[in-house]
């Protein structure tokens, strides 16, 4: 057994985590890339690209050049080095820009002229009169906001905010010496990056982007130089700060001051017109101190996020996917309130196909009914004019004991969850800030109600945020309970993260980082028993991201042993399929829509008996042991055979599933012959169905109606 213990522990067997990101975003790249798919969709999923690679490299290559920094010479799960891994990061990187590019102007560009618009990539592309109108519009809108800078003895290299365009100048003194000095000038980030300019003559759109009309007026801004060379530029810089909490008095007031060193960390990306005067190159090196791996030649605009402000210009719906409206969840389609409706019987949603409203109307209906004396909340991010938030604070407001864990330590979403902490602080709420070292992560509200036959507690688990913008992208599923042992748990899990009060059992719910990892584990070598004594043994899950060693090594053990195992997982896999003897019976599906997959499912087989899981935890180290994370079971035998059927559609998905192979790489399922399964497309079409069923009175749980989408 030791013999197998190391074979299923061997780095070789095991995929680094930021390699698997990177394989991720070329699977949305894919999408970019993909001719079948709206024109104007595509330009969604390469602006989700750029986005992404932003953040990888701000947190993920941030943290790998700190290691570098301090010496850190441990392996990663794959056996490789900081070093080693930042290497094969840049290279893996720069052939995704040359990639995203090459998807841009040969493909998307001429697409988007074929359908009468044009992005002018030069402003020396202007027509006369689209000149005129870029050089007005440049006077009246644009010249007031800017602040060129240049640099002399007397004038320092300005300091560049991260994640900001700018334009680096190289200018010579009309008159005085052929010195070449540098300035630059940052594009401003409040005026819209995309100008249309006025129709032509046979009503065709144009627009241009506004670091070219900048550039293109340069001259106005250094009125006693000579523009000599003119490109954009745009840097990246460390922004994964770390806290050290014990030492921090105030917490709060420790988040805001780390908040303002993001903008001023250590430079790891500088990105360049790859037509760049070499001399101007040089300055902008030396001054940023940044090494020529970590400079990306671009051939195009700079920051594709703006695709996405293209996505929302007005008159191009025939090029975007209709856009869909979640359903009403049947088993509240009646006039009885909330609290009637939960005592009936445990109640499923499943977003966006359904909507998010009853879980923003069950802490509204909460913070205006008598009878409700206490709410609790947990949030980690939610939207920017939050209904729930507004809710908490009516709650508190109408004498009602309100206690809201805010997790400060939400990544990028720090200012925003500070901002509605003090909101709710002021409204009367008891806000807490989370535990030392540990992130907060788990979503739940318990509802404690005075009734007729005492007190009822009103519980609402999810696997996604408290987040009604995020709600109608994300897929996320959630139940709605007043199960007696499931209120006892959440009353347990708020006086644990207020009071540190841990219950001496626990009766329905599992915790990270107490208990969850053990959990898991005890369940896939339960399913690995059975399958050793002959009895059925199978398990799916599906995830954000995989890479937890010890859960991978214990899943490979399961797949020897012959259980059969078919994981959804959305993004990070360190796992290796197909490996013989160790992962042939593991597959492993990763699907990319419309819609960003967020749920965290798991099934067990049991021998028969199945299990069926939801929580807000990925099979992630960081999950399981750093964070405050919730396993709750689908005990419910209708609601069971709902997420099963969640899991099963998911494992069927030809049309957007990405099937992870043996070498690494991710492959698309060949169609020819097959019905064809999209299963954002299908859960869609249910969701209406079992809305209109209920409707007409029918059975909604009956899912032996729901077929394939054929096409």
């Amino acid at each position: 057994m030791a013999e197998m213990d190391t074979m299923f522990l061997n780095p070789k067997n095991y995929v680094n985590r930021e390699l698997s990101w990177l394989e991720f975003d070329f699977r949305i790249l894919n999408e970019a890339r993909d001719k079948s798919i709206p024109l104007f969709e595509r330009l969604k999923f390469l602006s989700i690209t750029a986005s992404n690679l932003d953040e990888f490299f701000m947190v993920r290559v941030a943290s790998l050049k700190d290691m570098v920094h301090a010496k850190y010479k441990k392996p990663d799960i794959a056996g490789l080095k900081p070093e080693e891994q930042l290497a094969l990061i840049g290279e893996r990187t720069h052939e995704l820009v040359a990639l995203q590019y090459s998807t841009y102007n040969r493909s998307l560009l001429p697409a988007l002229r074929q359908q009468g618009l044009q992005i002018i990539c030069e402003h020396e592309e202007l027509t006369e009169e689209e000149a005129a109108y870029a050089d007005r519009y440049f006077r009246e809108n644009v010249y007031p906001v800017l602040t060129p800078m240049a640099v002399d003895s007397s004038r320092p290299f300005p300091l560049i905010r991260n994640k900001s365009l700018n334009i680096a100048a190289l200018v010579q003194k009309k008159g005085g010496s052929e010195e070449l000095e540098f300035a630059m000038v940052q594009v401003p980030s409040v005026l819209p990056r995309i100008v249309e300019l006025p129709k032509g003559e046979k009503g065709e759109r144009r627009v241009i982007l506004l670091e070219e009309i900048i550039e293109r007026n340069m001259h106005d801004l250094f009125l006693n130089y000579n523009i000599v060379s003119a490109h954009p530029f745009r840097i990246m810089r460390n922004a994964d700060f770390t806290l050290d909490e014990e030492e921090a008095e105030d917490l709060l007031a420790e988040i805001q001051k780390q908040l303002k060193k993001r903008q001023w960390g250590e430079v790891i990306r500088l990105e360049v017109e790859e037509k760049v005067d070499k001399r101007l190159l040089k300055i902008l090196k030396k001054e940023l101190s940044v090494g020529s791996s970590d400079i990306y030649g671009i051939s195009g605009p700079l920051d594709l996020t703006f695709l996405m402000k293209m996505y929302g210009m007005d008159g191009f719906d025939h090029l975007k996917t209709p856009p869909y409206t979640p359903q009403p969840v049947p088993a509240l389609m009646n006039d009885d309130d909330i609290f009637t409706n939960i005592r009936k019987g445990d109640i499923l949603l499943h977003h966006p196909y359904q909507t998010f409203d009853p879980v923003v109307n069950l802490v509204r209906e909460a913070a205006r009914d008598a009878n409700v004396l206490a709410i609790k909340q947990t949030l980690y991010r939610v939207s920017g004019h939050s209904p729930i938030i507004a809710a908490l604070a009516e709650a508190a407001e109408n004498g009602k004991q309100v206690s809201v864990l805010v997790e400060l330590k939400a990544r990028f979403d720090e200012e925003n969850n500070i901002n509605w902490a003090k909101k709710l602080e002021k409204a009367g709420c008891h806000v807490i800030y989370g535990l030392v070292g540990l992130k907060t992560h788990c979503k739940i509200t318990l509802i404690v109600r005075r009734e007729e036959d005492g007190i009822r507690r009103y519980v609402h688990l999810g696997t996604g945020n408290y987040n009604d913008s995020t709600a109608r992208l994300y897929t996320d599923c959630g139940l709605l309970t007043c199960h007696p042992l499931i209120g006892e748990d959440a009353t347990a899990v708020f006086n644990m993260l207020s009071g540190y009060s841990e219950p001496p059992t626990w009766n329905k719910l599992a915790l990270a980082p107490l208990w969850l990892r053990g959990r898991f584990l005890k369940m896939i070598r339960r399913e690995t028993a059975h399958a050793r004594a002959g009895r059925p043994a199978h398990i799916m899950a599906k995830m954000n991201s995989l890479c937890d060693r010890e859960v991978i090594a214990t899943l490979y053990e399961a797949s020897s042993a012959g259980v059969r195992i078919d994981l959804v997982v959305r993004g990070i896999c360190c796992l290796k399929t197909g490996i013989p003897g160790i992962s042939e019976n593991i597959c492993v599906h990763s699907i990319v829509g419309n819609f960003l997959e967020h749920a965290r499912i798991f099934y067990f087989e049991n021998d028969g008996s199945p299990e069926v899981y939801m929580g807000s935890a990925d099979w992630m180290p960081r999950n399981l042991d750093k964070r405050v994370e919730i396993l709750f079971p689908v005990e419910d035998p209708k609601l069971k055979q709902q997420v099963i059927h969640i899991l099963q559609v998911q494992l069927e998905d030809n049309v957007k599933a990405h099937i992870l192979q043996p070498d690494g790489t991710y492959e698309k399922i060949d169609k020819r012959g097959k019905v064809l399964v999209t299963a954002q497309e299908q859960f869609c079409q249910e969701a209406v169905a079992m809305a209109r069923k209920q409707m007409a009175g029918e059975d909604v749980h009956d899912t032996r109606v729901f077929v394939p989408v054929k096409r």
